[in-house]
């Protein structure tokens, strides 16, 4: 049903500026009605958008008793980025419209992209325009076609479009016909200020006064307006109940520091000079402005076996690119293929799609990502990699992809699909650290710890590491790592009835520790 048909009646009774508001005193005397206003009121949207939901229930109940005569489909675009705020708003659109008979079932989430059987919804919600957005021209406008279709049936149904503003802008560009013939109902979620979000905390979490401080410095520093509120006070809450403590503020560091920290890195000579290199380039279009040069591929791939600083490369590659303006935000998202990937058919591309969201604006680092390679009966990994294909093309200005993985598999899952070659800007080899690297890397350990290592602990370190580098799965600097922390606890146990400073600050041979090191 077109809009247009009930203009006069949007107009007299949906007008929340030019209308008198709903009091207190007129909310239904009805106790199940009356808890479902309290939860309107605590919502997290515009009072105006408070608002235009009791109408909206007003008039399902003067429907009911036969006072307006005219059904309503209502078709309402939800403007919010957080989950919580959506399902609270469609749970309270159906359990009102099933109290007045409204609406003849319950709600039903559009998680795949077509409108394929859905005929007896009483309430539709399509939630995942991002992936939407990023399906073929052709998949999209069969979607929109469909929806069309759909909104022109006379059947009972709330429909509701939900995402963020720049979402429902992106979904209906090109079809603003849809909107304004269509949607004519509009609630704009809002995000909680830091005194709502501090006070939400400290209300999980034992907190003295002076921890409470920490708390409100912490949320004051980190907390923006636009991220998904629920999810930040959620992982803050978990972090401060395990450790103790706030999580540290890390500080924004200047491009000089960040190289400052490359440049201390042991080996890696290949991959600092790409990355010099490629920042010269990023430097030199930003300064000169006029010279024609094409926008920068940054998209990565990481070859290399574990421990040789992929990781640890990605963090730096994040704060270089966000010191050059290249994206918006200074963050790493790491993930594995387990977070992209779902069990059961059509929840796969929604799933990636939610962590691409998660890093836009920043960069998104796939570990093991030849996993992806694996097409078993059961797996969906075509979907994943189809998902992060379209993302890597349509927001390479707004997300950087790395892959990462050991070399061997990384080469053939690369082979097997070229549409993920032919979107990748930099290749980037990690080569194993030698013997000296290692034992480069496990002095810097020792040193930073305040330790010094006597020369025949270094020599029996040599004979270790030169006897298993060459084992499957060795780890570089993974492997050096797992026996600094094993020789730590060897060496306070062989020095408790130790009182000389010297002696309790000396790694010795017999400190080094090898035990229970998973090997093959």
């Amino acid at each position: 049903m077109n809009k247009d048909y009930l203009k006069d009646i949007y107009k007299d009774f949906f007008d929340t500026e030019n209308i008198p508001k709903i009091e207190v005193e007129e909310m239904p005397s009805n106790e199940e009605m009356a808890s479902l206003f309290d939860r309107i009121n605590a919502l997290n949207v515009l009072d105006e958008s408070k608002e235009l939901i009791k109408r909206i229930i007003e008039y399902m109940r003067l429907f009911e008793e036969g006072t307006e005569t005219n059904y309503i489909p209502f078709r309402i675009i939800l403007e919010t980025n957080n989950k919580l705020l959506e399902d609270e708003i469609t749970d309270i659109l159906v359990t009102a419209g099933s109290f007045y008979n409204y609406i003849d079932k319950g709600k039903k989430e559009l998680s795949l992209y077509r409108l394929e059987d859905i005929t007896d919804t009483g309430l539709l919600l399509i939630n995942n325009l991002s992936g939407i957005n990023l399906e073929e021209s052709k998949t999209s406008k069969k979607f929109i076609h469909d929806l069309t279709e759909y909104l022109d049936k006379d059947s009972k149904c709330i429909t509701v479009i939900s995402g963020t503003n720049e979402e429902i802008s992106n979904f209906f560009l090109g079809n603003e016909s849809l909107k304004n013939n269509y949607f004519d109902f509009s609630l704009v979620g809002t995000n909680p200020d830091i005194q709502d979000i501090y006070n939400e905390v400290i209300e999980k979490v034992s907190a003295d006064d002076d921890f409470k401080v920490k708390i409100l410095d912490y949320i004051t520093a980190t907390y923006k307006k636009d991220i998904d509120y629920v999810e930040y006070k959620n992982d803050l809450i978990k972090y401060i109940s395990f450790h103790k403590e706030v999580p540290k503020i890390e500080e924004e560091k200047t491009i000089d520091e960040v190289f400052a920290d490359l440049n201390e890195l042991v080996g890696l000579e290949k991959v600092k000079k790409v990355l010099h290199e490629l920042v010269d380039v990023i430097s030199l279009k930003e300064k000169a402005g006029d010279l024609k040069i094409k926008d920068i591929n940054l998209h990565m791939v990481f070859l290399g076996n574990p421990g040789t600083g992929k990781t640890t490369i990605a963090r730096m590659i994040s704060e270089i690119l966000y010191n050059l303006k290249y994206v918006k935000e200074n963050k790493l998202v790491e993930v594995s293929v387990k977070d992209l990937v779902a069990e059961y058919v059509g929840q796969t591309a929604p799933k990636t799609m939610s962590v691409i969201e998660k890093a836009m604006n920043g960069v998104l680092f796939i570990d093991e990502a030849y996993a992806l390679a694996d097409r078993g009966d059961n797996s969906y990994n075509g979907e994943a990699i189809a998902t992060l294909i379209q993302a890597m093309e349509n927001y390479r200005d707004k997300l950087v992809v790395i892959f990462a993985g050991y070399t061997k598999e990384m080469q053939t899952f690369l082979d097997s699909n070229s549409g993920i070659t032919s979107r990748i800007g930099y290749t980037l080899h990690f080569d194993d650290y030698t013997t000296d690297e290692l034992i480069q890397i496990f002095l810097g350990m020792t040193k930073k710890a305040g330790f010094e290592v006597e020369e025949d602990a270094i020599d029996y370190l040599r004979e270790i590491i030169d006897k298993y580098r060459n084992m499957k799965n060795f780890g570089n600097a993974r492997f050096v790592r797992n026996i600094y922390e094993k020789t730590v606890v060897r060496h306070a146990s062989n020095v408790k009835d130790k009182k000389q400073k010297k002696v309790l600050k000396t790694i010795t041979k017999k400190d080094i520790n090898i035990e229970n090191l998973i090997l093959e």
